[in-house]
């Protein structure tokens, strides 16, 4: 497997909500990673896919609701987002299709 295919292993997906584009404003992106991807992995990824600099990741980890599926008691996942800070002067435009 090619070193690309491992970044997008690390980085699901964007994540757009109203607490990413007030962080947006001050030069950071949110990403829906991995739940095993630790800071260096997701700043290596980030840089290699985008071609930005990171300035500094910071993780947190959202534990799954539990709810009920057509009556049966069922889990969600546990979610990693990561909120990339970019040096000054690099720009990730995730609003446009990737």
């Amino acid at each position: 497997m090619s070193a690309k295919h491992e970044h997008y292993d690390v980085i699901r997906k964007p994540i757009i909500t109203e607490k990413s584009t007030m962080a947006s404003e001050h030069g950071a992106v949110v990403f829906e990673v991995s739940i095993d991807a630790n800071k260096p992995q997701i700043k290596e990824a980030v840089e290699a896919l985008f071609g930005v600099k990171v300035k500094a990741v910071n993780t947190t980890i959202t534990k799954g609701k539990v709810k009920r599926f057509r009556g049966r008691l069922g889990k969600r996942k546990d979610v990693k987002k990561a909120y990339v800070t970019l040096e000054a002067g690099n720009t990730i435009d995730v609003s446009t299709g990737l």
